[in-house]
């Protein structure tokens, strides 16, 4: 079974030493992904703009290994404040509304303080109908 490894271009991925994603047969691990821009790898204020972002990373490293935002058949979300998960869920609402994936939110601290939210995901090609 092949296995193929996806960069989005962070530095943070050759730093750690983690990939993107993972593609591995009809499975693709997308790794934790925050809210940096991106263009130009700034992060905004906004924990919604940051959600968006997010999601943004996610479907680029998906698309590259063949799948769509639809395969996706788990979420994590990480938020840095209870708070916050009113405002991120038009957003998440937006994105996952028809595919509900199963999904879980976890409150708590993220490796740098302006990381409000940080979502991991799990697709498989074959939930396509």
């Amino acid at each position: 079974m092949t296995r193929t490894l996806i960069s989005s271009g962070s530095p943070f991925e050759k730093q750690v030493g983690y990939s993107r994603a993972v593609v591995q047969g009809d499975w693709c691990f997308v790794a934790g992904t925050t809210g940096y821009d991106p263009e130009t790898r700034v992060m905004p204020e906004s924990v919604a703009e940051q959600a968006r972002n997010a999601l943004v990373v996610i479907e680029r490293a998906m698309a590259e290994g063949g799948f769509a935002l639809s395969d996706i058949v788990r979420a994590t979300y990480y938020i840095s404040d209870a708070a916050y998960w009113e405002e991120i869920g038009a957003t998440l609402g937006g994105t996952f509304g028809t595919i509900r994936p199963a999904a879980t939110c976890i409150v708590c601290n993220l490796i740098k303080p302006e990381m409000k939210i940080e979502i991991e995901v799990t697709a498989l090609k074959a939930n396509r109908t």
